[in-house]
């Protein structure tokens, strides 16, 4: 009768820890979020108390001298490991285009996304979209009205919604065999305080693009009925709160904030970046925890990583002592021209392999063995 008793009442506290753990993590912002949804979003943020996942853009589809082979995957070939955190891009699915701006088709996009659900890995995705007012690609900045062009009572309004119904079908696409829809990380209008894009910085005003966040989300959320996306709000490179959140829309429009920031040796060399790094990830999570969102780096890298111990005397050492959910490192393109090589993690035989997967066996950076023993969707 005893045992029984005290087997009861360590029932209880679980329960109890249970709940009290529940009333204190944050809920997505779609009230109507998958269970697999608010599950991600309940462990990415327990996930802050042990250490964060590494990922890789395109990772999947191609690498440095090889596209579209089974299996393969730069981190893997270096690592013995595929990443934690898959990123992919939707650009030109707007206009119907059979592959997105980097090539990759988006029925193989959607075959690598649920492979690497299925794994146990967490998906996000970008979206470069093609300037609406002059069919041009999103770094046509040229006219200054192209936001409230897209806006409700704009000239290209309903042009732009057509694009949203035709991302919310591709979303809607990410499903398994047991008809299970695939939690996304969304990122819509990122960097968004350069002006580099049409919807950022100097080609539109603040208000502008907070009523255009708010008007996708809504639509996607509302409208279209998409309930398995998580909203990542993301800047470029900044000097302090009040640049962060100038274009911030505000908590229930944001499920998790992050920048974007790649070291160049000339302009921003290695204590440099170090020093930054420090300075953005403080500001960013002191901001994240008053708001409750999950704090991530939503794009890192060092093209062609000259430097053969980056990965741990300065990336480590920039980012282990804050605690973000994740890191996205930028794609892998290989040979793009004749005189032109891109990559921003190693591949086999790079100079900096050796340290890059000393680095993936740090305790508190998790790739895909790890990340799936998270069981993050559960």
């Amino acid at each position: 009768m005893t045992m029984s008793i005290i087997k009861i009442f360590r029932s209880l506290l679980v329960a109890v820890s249970c709940i009290l753990c529940s009333s204190i993590l944050a809920q997505p912002t779609d009230g109507k979020a998958t269970k697999e949804t608010k599950a991600l979003y309940k462990n990415l943020q327990l996930l802050l108390k042990k250490g964060t996942l590494f990922g890789h853009q395109d990772d999947l589809a191609y690498g440095v001298n090889w596209k579209y082979k089974p299996g393969r995957s730069d981190v893997k070939e270096v690592t013995g490991h595929y990443p934690g955190i898959y990123g992919w891009e939707l650009g030109r699915l707007e206009i119907d285009a059979p592959a997105n701006l980097d090539g990759v088709p988006f029925d193989k996009m959607r075959s690598y996304i649920i492979k690497g659900y299925n794994s146990g890995a967490v998906i996000t995705i970008s979206w470069h979209l093609n300037n609406p007012l002059t069919g041009k690609s999103a770094w046509d900045v040229s006219p200054a009205n192209t936001v409230p062009a897209i806006l409700p009572g704009g000239e290209k309004n309903e042009l732009y919604n057509s694009w949203l119904d035709k991302v919310a079908v591709f979303f809607n696409s990410l499903k398994t065999k047991n008809g299970t829809y695939v939690p996304v990380i969304f990122r819509p209008f990122h960097e968004l305080n350069g002006s580099w894009f049409w919807w950022g910085g100097k080609n539109c005003t603040a208000a502008e693009l907070v009523q255009l966040w708010k008007y996708t989300v809504g639509y996607l959320r509302d409208t279209k009925n998409i309930h398995h996306l998580l909203y990542a709000f993301n800047t470029d490179r900044f000097l302090n709160e009040t640049e962060y959140l100038q274009r911030y829309p505000g908590n229930e429009w944001v499920d998790i904030m992050g920048f974007d920031i790649y070291q160049k040796g000339d302009v921003l060399p290695n204590e440099k970046f170090i020093a930054e790094m420090d300075r953005s990830l403080t500001i960013l999570t002191t901001i994240a925890k008053e708001k409750r969102k999950i704090p991530a780096l939503t794009e890192v890298g060092y093209s062609m990583v000259p430097d053969s111990t980056w990965w741990t005397a300065v990336f480590l050492k920039s980012i282990e002592k804050h605690s973000i959910a994740y890191v996205l490192a930028w794609r892998n393109a290989g040979r793009k021209s004749k005189d032109e090589v891109e990559y921003y993690v190693p591949f086999k035989g790079q100079q900096s392999a050796a340290d890059f997967f000393k680095f993936s066996s740090n305790k508190k950076i998790y790739f895909g063995k790890r990340t799936r023993q998270l069981d993050l969707y559960q």
